[in-house]
């Protein structure tokens, strides 16, 4: 199973970015290689539809999980029609959010946040 993750940075030691289809890199963990991989997020230079940019990225690589801060009307339809699973989280080090997901103690996430308009 791959799970994506959002985040400011390129290593398992960055923050996670609680914007989804904004934030610089998603951080991809193999849960059964152990294999992590770093991918500059395409939506990020997006003028506008950045979650569905990012979105649709996500689906491309085949992750089975996305772990952000929240995901807008758009990029939430788009991952709940792809039967992929969301996961909010605050920020924190990505090695700390893996742990957390292990130990399930992150939330689903039910419903989207706001919608954001372009810009950064």
């Amino acid at each position: 199973m791959k799970i994506a993750i959002s985040a400011k940075g390129p290593t398992l030691d960055s923050i996670l970015d609680e914007r989804f289809g904004r934030c610089q890199y998603f951080i991809l963990k193999d849960t059964e290689t152990g294999e992590v991989e770093t991918v500059e997020n395409r939506g990020l230079t997006s003028e506008g539809g950045a979650g569905i940019a990012a979105s649709q990225q996500l689906i491309d690589e085949g992750v089975s999980v996305i772990i952000t801060g929240n995901l807008g009307p758009n990029a939430f339809e788009l991952i709940e029609k792809s039967g992929i699973d969301a996961y909010k989280c605050e920020e924190m080090i990505i090695r700390d959010v893996l742990k957390k997901y292990g130990s399930d103690e992150l939330s689903k996430i039910q419903k989207s946040g706001p919608a954001h308009h372009g810009g950064h």
